[in-house]
């Protein structure tokens, strides 16, 4: 893989082809964004959307009231995450016409949109132009990244601040031991966004030791002992501005994190772990405590869960990196950028795999290893493609229908299931129709929005009104506010099925099939994601499931 950089002849045709791919970068950037403001409002209501939306308005009562009003420093558990989006998206509401959620929604998608950006600037810089558009297109028609990037208001923005790092530390392999201030900059601010968003950006640290360690050996071998270690200090003297800054963003966007100095640690220690009730989830088929998950619960998920064609280019890459190592041919420097990105690729894999934390809610939160994962994904393609016109020219039109083929697999998915993108599951798992008695599917509760505005069309249609003196009940099997801010003023929503008029379920194991009228039906890939059950004059004694041991 160390070839897709090697200088060549800059010829015309070279020169056109890098900016044909440039060109391409930018106009499926512009796509996504306008496909993104076309669609925003289809994204339903999570099962946190209020909890943070909460904790964004105690944030900013705090700041506005000189630290006076405190609550957001103990608010539920969210005072150990940053709430940098919450407050965004509550600032960005007071300016813009839209109602709240619609605005988090909104907002949700400007974040990915530039995550997808960094990715792109940073597979370009790792491997070209062609890498740098194949780790685009890889991330844009990633399911799992685009379907969370509009609702998603912890995993999908510490997945872009993470980036942005991972940007800012290629950069600084790049340009050491003298790295310029942008990218003291972008290593700082990249710093700030991810530990202020989730602890866990703590984790880059590691990258950078490890990724380093080849260019570190070379520095020994090329000066002395002495000189590598002066040379090293000076550079963490010339980073301190941008640490400086990363600190303050970091506080900034989570104060709880600087009111005691060791406040991050215990974040880590709280994070690490099980800190609710255990529950049980499907996986594999079978019930499982979320503190009981196998070993093979992210290998899994993501083998079933991940592009086809993301899966088997992001092997190679790993492989190709490990093979690197060792060869004389490939300069330290390139060794520690592909090393770095490998492991941030994979490290934190390993690590739940080894230490068995509690698991759940599929992959969402690794969803910060896509973009790293894609940037190999693009360098690998871009080196296979440089390999081909050295050595078997004719098969090039070959390789690009096959890749093109990978990423239209799942945009027909991403199509189907819009706007449940991120419960996605590829073709070796048999899509979400073979993955429905096996894995959750809309664990975040987002159909509920589509089943009541499903309802209400429902009974308009039907010329229906509520029974004189009261508003019409629903009970609900699933995130109780997402759905009564989807219906609005004129319903009541509860769990008691006993006076209610309708029922709302998921399509969950959880959630009981009830023998009654459907209503409405939210169904993808003869999946069925929710119903409305009119369950007038019947006698339903629980909506809830009681699946057999």
């Amino acid at each position: 893989m160390s070839s897709i950089t090697t200088s060549a002849i800059d010829t015309p045709n070279r020169r056109s082809v890098e900016r044909t791919c440039d060109d391409l970068a930018i106009i499926v950037l512009a796509a996504v964004g306008l496909i993104a403001s076309l669609t925003f409002r289809d994204y339903g209501l999570g099962w946190d959307d209020y909890t943070h939306a909460e904790y964004a308005d105690l944030l900013l009562r705090m700041y506005g009231s000189g630290f006076k009003d405190t609550g957001a420093l103990s608010f539920a558990n969210l005072y150990m995450y940053g709430g940098g989006f919450d407050m965004a998206a509550a600032l960005l509401h007071k300016i813009i016409p839209l109602e709240l959620f619609e605005t988090r929604r909104l907002l949700g998608a400007v974040v990915g949109v530039i995550g997808l950006a960094v990715t792109w600037r940073l597979g370009r810089r790792v491997g070209g132009p062609l890498a740098g558009l194949a780790a685009l297109l890889l991330l844009a028609l990633c399911p799992t990244y685009y379907g969370h990037m509009f609702m998603n208001p912890k995993d999908a923005p510490f997945a872009v601040a993470m980036v942005i790092l991972m940007l800012g530390l290629v950069r600084l392999a790049e340009e050491y031991p003298s790295p310029s201030p942008r990218t003291i900059l972008i290593v700082g601010l990249g710093a700030g966004l991810s530990v202020g968003s989730r602890v866990l950006g703590g984790l880059a640290l590691v990258y950078a030791l490890v990724g380093f360690v080849p260019l570190f050996l070379e520095e020994i071998h090329t000066h002395n002992t002495r000189e590598a270690a002066r040379r090293f200090i000076h550079v963490v003297y010339v980073l301190l501005p941008g640490l400086v800054l990363g600190y303050l963003v970091m506080g900034l966007i989570w104060p709880w994190s600087i009111m005691e100095p060791d406040n991050p640690f215990h974040a880590l220690t709280y994070f690490s772990h099980f800190f609710e009730k255990p529950w049980k989830e499907m996986f594999d088929g079978a019930l499982v405590s979320v503190p009981d998950m196998p070993w093979s619960y992210l290998p899994t998920l993501f083998a079933l869960q991940l592009p086809e064609v993301l899966l088997g280019l992001s092997i190679v890459a790993v492989v190709g990196t490990f093979m690197s190592l060792s060869r004389k041919d490939v300069s330290a420097r390139r060794k520690s950028i592909l090393l770095m990105l490998t492991v941030a690729a994979t490290l934190p894999l390993v690590i739940a795999m080894v230490k068995r934390p509690a698991l759940y809610n599929g992959i969402r939160h690794f969803i910060f290893v896509i973009p790293p994962m894609t940037v190999l994904a693009g360098v690998a393609f871009s080196w296979g493609m440089n390999w081909l016109k050295e050595n078997r020219r004719s098969w090039q039109p070959a390789a690009v229908a096959v890749f093109s083929f990978g990423l239209l697999l799942p945009l027909a998915e991403m199509i189907r299931l819009h706007p449940y993108q991120y419960t996605h599951f590829n073709h070796i798992a048999g899509t979400v129709r073979g993955a429905d008695d096996l894995f959750m599917l809309d664990y975040w509760g987002l159909a509920l929005k589509q089943a009541s505005d499903g309802l209400r069309d429902e009974l308009i249609e039907r010329q229906e009104a509520p029974p004189h003196g009261r508003k019409w009940k629903v009970a609900v099997c699933g995130p109780q506010r997402p759905a009564q801010v989807a219906l609005g003023p004129d319903f009541t929503i509860g769990w008691d099925s006993h006076a209610a008029d309708f029922a709302m379920t998921l399509g969950e194991f959880y959630c009981k099939g009830l023998t009654a009228p459907v209503m409405v039906e939210i169904k993808r890939d003869d999946v069925v994601f929710a119903r409305v059950y009119d369950i007038r004059g019947r006698s339903i004694s629980s909506l809830l499931a009681i699946p057999a041991p």
